[in-house]
């Protein structure tokens, strides 16, 4: 069906210039959640925009400061550690699935302090050791432990905070 026959005078003006289809798509996408600029080249990209236009949008969209990977990447720490109680081995993982650079990513983690972490630990162990007060032993303290390395710490850790939980549980009766 022509331009004419679908009642237009002609082509959007994205559909005659990839730059502004790009700007289009990568604004759709930034809209939906903020994104990294690795994420977000990869999103245009996957939506057949070239390359060196994608890569183009994303310098613009950093000096206008749409795009900031390291103010996203602080940000994903502070929520992921204190508002879920993960671990920075698990934050790291997951900015790096997001492609984040490794300045980044270390200039974030700094946030988190190993007595940051061992709070943490300790916050979201007690709670689910208190949950499960009713609970056979064992089954507690692999649940404990498994929610605890969901949460990115390492079993040494968990077991070491389930060890203490026991122990004051057995001297409290």
């Amino acid at each position: 069906m022509s331009a004419s026959a679908r009642g237009t005078s002609g082509s959007t003006p994205a559909a005659e210039d990839p730059a502004e289809r790009a700007r289009e798509i990568a604004l759709r996408l930034l809209n939906h959640s903020p994104r990294s600029a690795a994420q977000l080249r990869e999103g245009m990209v996957s939506r057949e925009v070239a390359p060196d236009i994608a890569d183009e949008v994303i310098e613009r969209y950093r000096e206008v400061g749409l795009l900031d990977d390291a103010s996203l990447s602080a940000a994903i720490v502070r929520t992921r550690h204190r508002e879920r109680g993960k671990s920075r081995r698990a934050i790291l993982g997951e900015l790096r699935r997001k492609g984040f650079g490794q300045d980044d990513i270390d200039s974030a983690l700094e946030q988190i302090t190993d007595d940051d972490e061992q709070d943490a630990a300790r916050t979201l162990a007690v709670k689910r050791w208190n949950q499960l007060a009713g609970v056979d032993r064992d089954k507690r303290v692999r649940r404990v432990v498994g929610m605890l390395g969901r949460k990115g710490y390492a079993p040494s850790d968990a077991f070491a905070l389930v060890r203490e939980f026991e122990d004051a549980d057995n001297s409290d009766t």
